[in-house]
């Protein structure tokens, strides 16, 4: 495939066609220069932004989605509208109204400083992975579309295209859109384009050697409001408990409402089933830890007992549980290892952090209505002081999912979580059935110091397996990293095929 810069002109054979596209090329550039003009002696062109006389650090926003706003000092907004930003600190910025001169906090998730991020089909930072979860899930059609940064190139961008597959389910087809010398880009060197509205555009009146004619832009749903501002240690009379989701080892989880509008789980820890001293110092570490594949730690309740955790809101409840479920039962392998696959994204942050789980299993990952899943719990072993637990004689102690060097010696790192991970994966694709089936943790022990491997189910495709056995090496340094089972998981059912698709 061609990657240089400009079509290559000694291909064009007759001297005209080199004067047509050079006289092209001219006009191009001229109207690149009058736009960028334009753009400077009025207030806007199309959908650039407007810039004022700004001080240092102020940039001027434009907003992805209405606002309400309901924390004090809030400032609402309407999609479409512009605002200067003051101050960009964390995810609240302090940002003025252009159209009303209001002051106060926007959530920055919200804005866009980018012309191209105000475009419904322009989604930044969304991995080729992502891509394909999000054009696949309900709501999109064939030819459904989005144009993302490229995860190879800088600076570059790669279009996503949902596909029909006769034989299998849909598919999403990925092009790579390469940049000519003067700006302008081409995904096939037979038509270039000065800018990707236009490229658009094109794609979207005929598809021209795309798997498709693009249709909508990807649906984007909107993104979850950060939480207030400064809100970590909060009273716990702005919680209202609406809803007893569950009773775990230590204590009960409940949907509840805080300051009445932000929808959140929470978590009440037994009295004495931890200090509050330790808590805090791993709950501190814990808040940390930021990633769209764990869940988020909002805000605590320490100052008596119980103790409670405030997390985000995951509306399918556990992993186990959902798997289960009449709509989990109906889920279909690719799911399944999708499931794998985000969790192992999830480890993979938590080992660049170096920190460890602990506790890694089907009842520790949450999952959301869009069937995303995210780890929750992380960290929280090491600090209960219940000896059910922390023995490994204990009811509680989850001996089937522990590394033998853990269960042994105490020997808790990343390498025994990712022992932990391969043991999930057979409650995945098992639809949440309980390791080890009809073994006691005494019977596990004894098995595991023979070197006793659990065995492949009918239903496991032998290549699944063979990741479980990477994950169940005797010696710890023998397993697999999980940036490694992130990227054989995520690769799953393309490892055959080039990701990218060549020039049309």
């Amino acid at each position: 495939s061609q990657s240089q810069g400009s079509p290559d002109l000694d291909h064009l054979s007759h001297l005209n066609e080199k004067e047509e596209y050079n006289r092209v090329l001219y006009l191009r550039q001229f109207k690149m220069a009058l736009i960028l003009f334009s753009t400077h002696t009025h207030a806007h062109v199309h959908s650039h932004i407007v810039h004022f006389s700004l001080a240092a650090g102020e940039s001027i926003a434009m907003a992805l989605y209405d606002y309400e706003a309901i924390h004090e000092g809030d400032l609402g907004f309407k999609k479409g509208e512009k605002l200067r930003i003051l101050e960009e600190m964390g995810e609240w910025w302090r940002a003025m109204s252009i159209g009303t001169g209001q002051e106060g906090y926007i959530p920055s998730n919200y804005v866009a400083k980018d012309t191209l991020e105000v475009e419904e089909w322009f989604f930044k930072g969304v991995s080729r992975k992502d891509a394909e979860r999000q054009l696949l899930a309900t709501g999109n059609k064939i030819g459904s579309f989005m144009i993302r940064d490229s995860e190879t190139t800088k600076g570059s961008y790669s279009l996503s295209v949902r596909d029909s597959d006769v034989q299998t389910a849909d598919t999403v087809k990925h092009y790579k859109i390469r940049t000519l010398d003067n700006g302008g880009f081409y995904i096939s060197p037979r038509i270039t384009f000065s800018n990707l509205h236009e490229l658009v555009s094109h794609y979207k009146k005929l598809g021209d050697g795309l798997c498709q004619t693009l249709t909508n832009p990807c649906l984007s749903p909107k993104p979850e409001k950060p939480w207030e501002k400064d809100a970590w240690e909060i009273p716990r009379s702005s919680l209202k408990l609406d809803k007893k989701l569950g009773a775990g080892q230590f204590g009960e989880v409940w949907m509840a409402t805080y300051n009445k509008h932000t929808k959140v789980a929470v978590k009440t820890m037994k009295p004495g089933s931890m200090s509050v001293e330790a808590f805090m110092a791993e709950a501190n570490l814990m808040k940390s830890l930021q990633h769209e594949r764990l869940v988020r730690l909002h805000a605590v309740v320490t100052k008596e007992e119980p103790i409670y955790i405030i997390t985000e809101y995951m509306e399918k409840g556990s992993l186990l549980d959902f798997l289960k479920s009449d709509e989990g039962n109906r889920v279909k392998l690719p799911k399944l290892i999708d499931f794998s696959a985000q969790t192992a994204e999830g480890m993979a942050y938590i080992e660049q952090r170096n920190y460890i789980h602990r506790d890694l299993r089907a009842a520790n990952i949450l999952v959301s209505k869009a069937l995303v899943c995210k780890i929750a719990d992380f960290g929280l072993a090491r600090i209960i002081e219940d000896n059910e637990y922390t023995a490994r004689e204990g009811a509680k102690f989850p001996i089937k999912w522990t590394a033998p060097e853990a269960i042994n010696y105490g020997s808790f790192t990343i390498k025994s979580d990712v022992w932990s991970f391969g043991i999930l994966l057979t409650e995945i694709i098992s639809y949440g059935r309980t390791p080890y089936p009809g073994m006691t943790n005494p019977e596990v022990i004894r098995s595991l110091e023979t070197d006793y491997r659990m065995q492949r189910l009918d239903s496991c495709p032998v290549e699944l397996y063979e990741i479980m056995l990477e994950c169940w090496k005797k010696k710890p340094e023998d397993r697999p990293t999980f940036d490694y089972l992130q990227s054989v998981l995520e690769d799953f059912y393309t490892a055959t095929e080039s990701q990218y698709q060549q020039q049309p």
